[in-house]
């Protein structure tokens, strides 16, 4: 049976990267989805069929939040899973940086996924007949930047800190208000993503930083967009159901070490 049989997603920044991924997984396993992104994601959405639609979202604006719930409200009538993917990262000494870039990146990073959750809880606590007393879950997407810092990633590093013990304390508050609601996080490292790789052309040697990237992960490789797509998967699904306030690490092995 599909792992997600009967369930309507939400998932930001899902025009490219782990959100076209884990949309384009989550149509196979059997969910309504609706992708969200600042950008145009119509034919990716249409791309996956009846089971897909688009909808335009800038996470950073609380009055788009509200009429993307709405809007999902009306026609699907629940929210089960809520993924809050958009992101955007940034590589800039402290001391260089604008305080407009360091916003921006805590609006994106941060501000878009509390707007994200406090928005869609209460669409999903509500029953239906076929989920009686709501629920379901949210899936936090941080980085492994949340966990150890990096050069040139301070602002990165303190979005994707936030939203690692935001996911936390959300967990706290939905589990001892029995909300029914699970929220945890994924904690990618390197990636194979547009964002990694645009990083890597803009650097002086792109293969030596191709192969600097790739020798931080003992496994010995970068990941791909799938490999967190199924992390997302697994903490949407049920099978997760006794897992709230916890960080999933994708990372090759490079927070092992």
């Amino acid at each position: 049976m599909a792992r997600l049989q009967g369930k309507v997603a939400l998932i930001s920044g899902a025009a490219s990267g782990f959100g076209r991924a884990a949309a384009e997984l989550f149509v196979a396993e059997g969910a309504q989805v609706i992708l969200t992104d600042r950008n145009d994601g119509a034919a990716v959405a249409a791309a996956l069929g009846p089971k897909a639609r688009f909808l335009s979202l800038d996470v950073t604006k609380e009055d788009q939040w509200r009429s993307v719930v709405a809007d999902v409200a009306a026609r699907e009538g629940r929210l089960d899973v809520l993924v809050n993917n958009a992101g955007i990262g940034l590589h800039r000494n402290v001391t260089e940086m604008t305080l407009a870039e360091w916003r921006l990146v805590q609006a994106v990073n941060s501000d878009g996924v509390f707007l994200g959750c406090k928005h869609a809880i209460p669409l999903m606590r509500q029953s239906t007949s076929d989920k009686p007393g709501g629920g379901g879950s949210i899936v936090n997407v941080a980085s492994v930047a949340g966990k150890v810092g990096a050069p040139q990633m301070s602002a990165y590093c303190a979005s994707k800190g936030a939203v690692t013990l935001f996911t936390k304390a959300l967990a706290m508050e939905a589990a001892y208000g029995r909300w029914n609601i699970r929220v945890n996080s994924v904690h990618p490292a390197y990636v194979e993503t547009a964002l990694v790789q645009s990083h890597i052309n803009g650097s002086r040697d792109p293969e030596k930083t191709r192969r600097f990237l790739e020798g931080l992960h003992p496994i010995g490789h970068m990941g791909t967009v799938e490999d967190v797509a199924q992390a997302i998967l697994y903490l949407a699904s049920d099978e997760s159901k006794f897992t709230t306030g916890s960080e999933l690490l994708v990372d090759g092995g490079l927070t092992a070490q």
